[in-house]
């Protein structure tokens, strides 16, 4: 039987990249007590003012077809939203709601890139994008990024990059895996590069929030960089929402106008109550995640003074988001078969730092999604593996 070329590009695209998650899960399930420190998923719970606002709006009967570009409460909520960030008015036109970033992802490159054309990614870069090009025929374009800078893109790795087929920048920061934030100058270097080469943006930016140093910026800030950005974002670390899938695109009203047939090719619309239960979230101001944050950076400290320069290891503190990765290079060269034996011989789940790129071998990840007494474990057999390994 025939299927069409799409099903070839994907192949080892997927489920493939968390294998080492797969197994510690399939190993849980039978009894065996593994620590997890794989996944990106908030050990918090979603703020209840939220899921009280979902619950109420379900009940009252928000459930019916949506608008295809998002209800106007959540398209409102969205433009105030980014209009504080950016100083500027963004109209409830320049934004579309999603069910989750990596929809926005997808549709956002398939109205950008296509067979023939180049992405740019810098690399590590999330396990994901690499299906996300692929699924436009597209071609990524590693654009790799050094440990000794702390894994921050420079400009000139960047133009050396840059070809004839290049269209789209496929940007995150905070960055998942690395943890890097780009600095204002950064951005103002990488935007100036993308201008002089015609060349979007699409910024994943779903760690925006939880942002340790400093402020973070994105092009979508710089009005010179607006119309070529496209910024593509959720609450589901923000506010723990993870589950709900409720995400969205921020960008010019042209391109919302152009997106549109893609969207509508894909979805017809979300689910009303979960569209109320986000304009209400971003609203609205949560304590509840100013602790999230605060522990997620208590646990970073944490990591990063057990772990670097012990029995060879080497991290430094994350910058943003939810992970550290960790340096076994001084122990093996492949982060794969670190995450392995970790998994073997002392029961906890890394992530391999190849499954992120090639930039990221040598490396594994480690979600700080559970509590320091739980990541302190992690951490002594961590050291255990490291110190034995042979």
């Amino acid at each position: 039987m025939r299927y069409a070329p799409i099903t070839q590009r994907l192949k080892g695209l997927g489920g493939e990249k968390w294998a080492v998650h797969a197994e510690g899960m399939k190993r849980a399930r039978a009894g065996v007590p593994v620590i997890f420190c794989s996944l990106g998923e908030p050990d918090f719970p979603t703020p209840p003012a939220i899921v009280d606002v979902a619950v109420e709006q379900l009940r009252a009967g928000r459930t019916k077809y949506a608008d295809g570009l998002g209800e106007l409460s959540v398209r409102n909520a969205l433009a105030d939203h980014y209009s504080q960030r950016t100083g500027r008015r963004i109209s409830n036109r320049q934004v579309a709601f999603v069910p989750g970033t990596q929809t926005g992802l997808t549709i956002s490159m398939t109205t950008l890139a296509e067979t023939g054309d180049e992405v740019l990614v810098p690399d590590p870069y999330y396990a994901t994008y690499e299906g996300v090009i692929a699924t436009t025929g597209a071609t990524l374009v590693p654009v790799p990024m050094d440990p000794a800078t702390g894994f921050h893109l420079q400009a000139d790795e960047l133009r050396a990059a840059i070809t004839p087929r290049s269209r789209v920048l496929l940007l995150t920061s905070p960055s998942n895996p690395t943890g890097a934030v780009l600095t204002r100058d950064e951005v103002i270097a990488i935007g100036n590069l993308c201008v002089e080469h015609d060349l979007w943006m699409i910024c994943d930016e779903v760690y925006a929030s939880l942002t340790f140093v400093g402020d973070h910026t994105s092009p979508f800030d710089f009005p010179e960089f607006a119309d070529r950005t496209v910024v593509v974002s959720s609450v589901s670390k923000s506010h723990a929402m993870t589950g709900f899938r409720c995400g969205w695109m921020a960008s010019s009203e042209q391109f919302i106008n152009e997106m549109v047939p893609v969207l509508e090719s894909l979805l017809f619309g979300s689910q009303q109550f979960l569209e109320d239960a986000t304009a209400f979230a971003l609203a609205n101001h949560f304590s509840e995640c100013d602790v999230m944050r605060a522990a997620y950076r208590t646990r970073a400290d944490a990591v990063v003074a057990q772990l670097d320069g012990v029995a060879g290891l080497r991290c430094r503190m994350p910058e943003g988001g939810m992970f550290i990765m960790l340096d076994v290079r001084n122990v093996t060269s492949s982060g794969e078969s670190f995450a392995w034996r970790l998994l073997d011989e002392q029961q906890v789940v890394a992530m391999p730092g190849e499954s992120f790129g090639s930039c990221g071998a040598g490396h594994v990840r480690i979600s700080l999604t559970t509590d320091v007494d739980v990541l302190t474990e992690a951490c002594r057999r961590i050291i255990e593996l490291a110190a034995g390994w042979h």
